[in-house]
């Protein structure tokens, strides 16, 4: 089963997918957060057989959601109406930070940290999951 893990922003939009077992997250593809934003994802979770969307939940140092999850809110609720998947939010603490080191350290390249972001904001879900299993 794969799953596709979205880090959601004003500009890009990063895009990670899982793969077959769910177990490894790897960076997919950064978007501009456009009106053609929906249907790039959909076709991408259309053309991996995706079938659980995991949205990056923007929060504050305190825990609290930050001005962002509105429109993540927004966000998910037309990509679930468009797909008809379940979709989970996974908290997205200092995902772009660390992916901005591996940027640093060469692990990662500039126009894909969006992407990074997103890889391990499903990383961290796909190892929740695999916990409780």
């Amino acid at each position: 089963m794969k799953i596709i893990g979205i880090d959601y922003g004003t500009k890009r939009v990063g895009v990670a997918i899982s793969d077959d077992t769910a177990s490894l997250a790897f960076p997919k593809a950064v978007l501009r957060n456009s009106h053609t934003l929906l249907g790039e994802i959909k076709s991408t979770i259309e053309n991996n057989k995706v079938e659980k969307i995991v949205i990056g939940q923007s929060l504050d140092t305190d825990g609290s959601e930050n001005i962002l999850m509105e429109d993540i809110r927004r966000f998910a609720s037309v990509l679930e109406k468009e797909v008809g998947l379940p979709i989970f939010l996974e908290p997205e603490f200092f995902t772009s930070q660390e992916a901005h080191k591996g940027k640093k350290a060469g692990e990662v390249s500039s126009h894909m940290i969006d992407a990074a972001a997103a890889a391990l904001i499903l990383q961290r879900f796909l190892d929740k999951e695999k916990g409780k299993g």
